[in-house]
């Protein structure tokens, strides 16, 4: 039980076979990008996946790498701020929190991994046979090869989660609201704070990330059928469409960079339900898993993950530890699942009343601050 085929090259995916071969197996990542990927938004590393990189020696590179944001803003519909609230950073009883564009994060972790580990990019996995002694692969490009094991770190949207479990549409639920990002290609006004614009069921962001500026837009809409999630035209007609009446703040600027953007990432605001997370031979893990939402938390979910998988195939047999992986990784996803519409509420309220009242709270929030620890 030596040979691990990871689809995926993402931050589960490269975590994952870091830990695998540090445990004397071979593992193999194959990717759908032609390199590494370079788009996305900034994430955290917090929580249960600080140990994980301060244990693969990656911390201090990390911190790095990490943004220098230390407040969002409200703001209305001419700029003005409505409420400035703190954000990430060390937080004083010696909490770790970093904020990292999600390329450099899996930047980073190719970089400890690509020595020890073989990567096949411009590549996805076809077909899965599985019998008692192996799983037989196929794929688009390569010539089918056998491994013992199959790693599904595939994202959202897996290809192993489809092709051993069954299509999307069975595990995936969407949210009923949509994310769309870009890199704006140059610095924001402010590099310290993430502006952030509301109307009822919209919201439009600048984040200033490390020098390069993203924008986001966050909007309330339902699910769109046979919605392919690599059509970039129409992800761009569906961002407009939801934003051409809004006249306020950056917004019509911002739709002018949507339409002639070339980077735009798009996807559902969803949750990934699934009874059972391995199947035989193979197994699923990050986002193909357990997906919670795209508000957070994938990140380091998805470094705890990988690391907890990878102890677990290295303590014994690839049943129990499949077993014993879920076990202790769903204790870490389900609070988190359960507060995904809470955090949807906050970020895009559905009304004006909604609206007023968080703006409301997050004013009496940017004033009462935490009292420090006692000593």
């Amino acid at each position: 039980m030596r040979t691990v085929l990871i689809s995926g090259g993402g931050i589960a995916g490269n975590t994952l076979a870091w830990w695998l071969a540090r445990h004397g197996f071979r593992p193999t990542v194959v990717e759908r990008a032609a390199g590494q990927r370079s788009s996305g938004a900034p994430v955290d590393v917090r929580g249960p996946a600080v140990p994980v990189v301060e244990a693969m020696g990656l911390l201090e590179r990390l911190r790095a790498a990490a943004t220098s944001v230390t407040g969002a803003r409200l703001v209305d519909a001419g700029g003005a701020t409505v409420a400035r609230f703190p954000m990430g950073g060390d937080r004083p009883a010696g909490r770790t929190e970093l904020e990292i564009p999600r390329a450099d994060l899996a930047a980073i972790l190719h970089r400890a991994t690509a020595d020890d580990v073989e990567f096949r990019y411009d590549d996805t996995i076809t077909g899965l046979t599985e019998d008692a002694g192996g799983v037989d692969v196929t794929f688009a490009r390569g010539e089918p090869r056998r491994f013992d094991l199959v790693v599904g770190a595939d994202g959202l949207h897996s290809a192993v989660r489809r092709l051993a479990f069954g299509p999307e549409a069975r595990y995936v639920r969407h949210l009923g609201v949509w994310v769309a990002g870009m890199s704006l290609r140059g610095p924001a006004d402010d590099p310290h704070d993430v502006l952030l614009y509301n109307t009822p069921g919209r919201l439009a962001s600048v984040h200033p990330a490390r020098g390069d500026a993203m924008a986001a837009f966050i909007f309330r809409g339902p699910m769109v059928d046979g919605l392919d999630h690599r059509d970039l035209a129409r992800h761009k007609r569906l961002v407009v469409e939801a934003y051409q009446d809004e006249r306020g703040w950056r917004v019509p600027e911002l739709l002018d960079r949507v339409r002639a953007a070339d980077d735009l990432y798009f996807d559902s605001v969803s949750q990934v339900h699934l009874p059972r997370w391995s199947r035989g031979r193979i197994v699923l893990v990050g986002d193909a898993a357990s997906c919670v939402s795209l508000f957070g938390e994938g990140s380091s979910l998805a470094i705890a993950g990988a690391h907890t998988l990878a102890e677990a195939l290295a303590a014994g047999g690839y049943g129990a530890a499949f077993r014993r992986y879920e076990t202790v990784h769903r204790r870490r996803t389900e609070p988190k699942r359960r507060a995904a519409r809470y955090v949807a509420g906050l970020l895009v309220p559905r009304t004006r009343i909604g609206l007023a009242t968080r703006n409301a709270t997050a004013r009496v929030f940017a004033r009462v601050r935490p009292a420090a620890p006692a000593r």
